[in-house]
């Protein structure tokens, strides 16, 4: 097999770059298309929100599984194959007017990238070490938000041009570009396969689960891109359908929400050595009360500048508290360092899924009040979480040195995923 040398590790790692943040891309590049879809399709709203749901709930449940796996069977072949049938699964939902059809290969997009991104991942553990890695992965919080700014955007402008099917054309072109590019220069990356010991990964899951402020944590994560996939499967049909606006203008709120969220993480990065319980408290009071006061705002006046309003003040403050508690979840046990990764990454998308898919088909989001109250929901959850739980706010606790034997016989048939997403 073909391995990855001097000569072809600097166009290989721009390329590991381009791949990270298309679970996003899977993801926002059809939200301005939702109410068409619907039409087109002759569904329910309710039916075509749940393809963002299947999508994430597979894409979370596969990262669970993926690092140790591509440690036992490389990285070049499952990277390789997985971005053909994400092609193949794009070009499907493009094409097909059954529902459970597009249902099925959503789900299949969903695993495909998790193999993808955990694969280029760990593309970077294996061929940089030290400061250089450093480097790098401190890039991959940027590139990854790239996704929900252009995704948005680019699927406004699509739908307008061509109609829904033209957003996952475009999938299944990038896609293909990708597994063209991957047979002339791709290769393989990790330098031993490691056997898969599922014992040995279960106990280490149980073990972190146990504890309580890291198990808050994954679910805090997830309530905080809640917020943000509620506003995914809802925000289309209140600009189109309330507001009778075009779906390019979805695709600008879209494009603003994804600078929020940008924003917000940015702060976070600023503020890192402030006290965590308090800076984190204090963000989500004021937006608990930005969600009410909007709230009753929008009770009496709903426009696209009450609805800016939701996506620049909470989806700021929504990045601002992610980011802290992905930071606190991904140091929680450096022990468990690959495991931690694939437990949080998977673990909080389970968790958002869950709770978004809930909110949406419970409230029924009709208005922006409504929205209101599921963010006010959510913030409120997140507030007592905040509070009652015990954070550990300095070092973490170190592995007993019967853990750390333990640990290194097993942890090599994880190391893939030790780097976070975002």
């Amino acid at each position: 097999m073909r391995r990855i040398n001097g000569s072809g590790k600097g166009w290989n790692t721009v390329f590991a770059f381009a791949l990270i943040p298309l679970s996003g891309f899977a993801m926002d590049i059809y939200i301005p298309s939702l109410p068409d879809m619907a039409l087109q399709l002759q569904t329910t709203p309710a039916a075509i929100q749940l393809t963002l749901t299947l999508f994430i709930v597979s894409y979370g449940i596969a990262q669970l599984l993926v690092g140790g796996l591509i440690d036992s069977f490389g990285r070049y072949w499952p990277n390789l194959i997985s971005i053909f049938l994400f092609s193949i699964a794009s070009f499907i939902i493009a094409t097909t007017s059954s529902l459970e059809m597009i249902y099925a290969m959503r789900i299949l997009q969903g695993i495909t990238v998790a193999v993808i991104a955990i694969s280029k991942r760990a593309f970077f553990i294996d061929m940089f070490a030290g400061e250089e890695l450093k480097k790098y992965t401190s890039m991959f919080s940027l590139i990854w938000s790239i996704a929900p700014i252009v995704a948005p955007f680019l699927g406004g402008f699509f739908q307008i041009k061509w109609g829904w099917t033209s957003n996952f054309m475009f999938l299944t072109y990038f896609g293909f570009a990708f597994f063209i590019i991957e047979l002339l220069i791709g290769g393989e990356s990790i330098k031993e396969k490691q056997s898969f010991k599922a014992k040995a990964i279960l106990g280490s899951y149980a073990q972190m689960l146990k504890a309580k402020d890291f198990t808050s944590g994954i679910i805090l994560l997830g309530l905080g891109y809640a917020m943000l996939l509620v506003y995914g499967m809802s925000g289309p049909f209140l600009i189109e359908g309330r507001l009778h606006l075009t779906p390019e203008v979805t695709g600008y709120i879209s494009l603003l929400s994804g600078i929020a969220l940008f924003v917000g993480s940015s702060v976070s990065r600023i503020l890192i050595k402030k006290p965590f319980v308090k800076k984190l408290t204090v963000a989500t009071l004021l937006q608990l009360a930005l969600a009410i006061l909007i709230t009753f705002v929008t009770l009496k006046v709903q426009s696209l500048y009450t609805l800016m309003l939701y996506v620049v003040l909470i989806h700021g403050l929504a990045g601002f508290v992610f980011n802290n508690f992905m930071s606190y979840c991904m140091t929680r046990f450096p022990q468990y360092a690959g495991k931690a990764s694939g437990l949080v990454g998977g673990g909080f998308a389970i968790v958002t899924s869950i709770l978004s898919s809930t909110l949406a088909n419970t409230i029924h989001i009709s208005s922006q009040a409504l929205l209101g109250l599921s963010y006010s929901i959510l913030t409120v959850i997140v507030l007592v979480l905040i509070v009652k739980t015990k954070w550990i706010t300095g070092e973490p606790p170190k592995a007993s040195s019967e853990e750390v034997v333990k640990e290194q016989a097993s942890e090599k048939s994880f190391t893939t995923a030790a780097i976070a997403e975002a």
